[in-house]
């Protein structure tokens, strides 16, 4: 019977560690194709891209007032207060810190993925009991609520893993593809805000937000 080496059997686990982020990668991509399921995971990218703007105005002495999630995938954060530029610089590029934070951290550890998926919830809870306050995005903050608690329950950590690193890759890539909808010849939303404040014109930042997604995944492409 010909001998089988060590090499031999670690190999699936060899292409899997060597070709993970890939994977996730593609995974990512294909979410974003299919009609319904990619729903919550655009309004993943939507929660994350609000509640940065929020926290972003309580960290420069402002407050959130309220925060709205719509079903096409847009939403709206409300706030009084704080620094302008930084908080409508914060929505896009929030969106990637924390898609980047929750693909690394998870892929860490099993027990910060487990942290991690805790601290979110807890956020999500928060937001509704804080700053949800129509029907549309309270229902939308319970899905994604669901998305987390179903991924916490799951008994194997390193599944819980690979659902918060699809989860994080999905947020991350969704940041890359968003700020493209600003062009749109209204004259509204962050990069219009951030053309007054600056006198550069809104494709620019525009740019700078999809530039730093992608320096980000070629980050964790070169780190993988």
């Amino acid at each position: 019977m010909p001998s089988v080496n060590s090499a031999q059997l670690k190999s699936p686990n060899s292409f899997m560690q060597k070709y993970q982020f890939w994977l996730f990668l593609l995974a990512a991509v294909v979410l974003r194709q299919i009609p319904f399921i990619s729903i919550p995971f655009n309004w993943l990218e939507t929660y994350f891209h609000e509640i940065s703007h929020g926290i972003a105005a309580l960290l420069s002495g402002g407050r959130i007032i309220k925060i709205e999630l719509f079903a096409n995938g847009a939403g709206l954060c409300t706030t009084q207060g704080g620094n302008r530029f930084f908080v409508s610089f914060s929505g896009y590029a929030g969106a990637i810190v924390w898609g980047t934070m929750i693909y690394i951290s998870a892929k860490s550890h099993q027990r910060i993925a487990q942290i991690l998926s805790t601290f979110i919830i807890i956020l999500l809870f928060i937001t509704l009991a804080l700053w949800a306050r129509d029907l549309l995005t309270i229902f939308i903050c319970i899905v994604l609520l669901a998305l987390f608690l179903l991924s916490l329950k799951t008994k194997n950590l390193k599944t819980l893993q690979l659902l918060l690193q699809l989860f994080g890759m999905v947020v991350l890539l969704n940041s890359i593809y968003s700020p493209f909808y600003l062009l749109d010849g209204r004259a509204i939303g962050d990069g219009a805000s951030l053309a007054n404040l600056t006198l550069l014109p809104e494709f620019v930042w525009v740019i700078i937000w999809s530039s730093l997604g992608l320096a980000t995944l070629y980050f964790l492409a070169k780190k993988s």
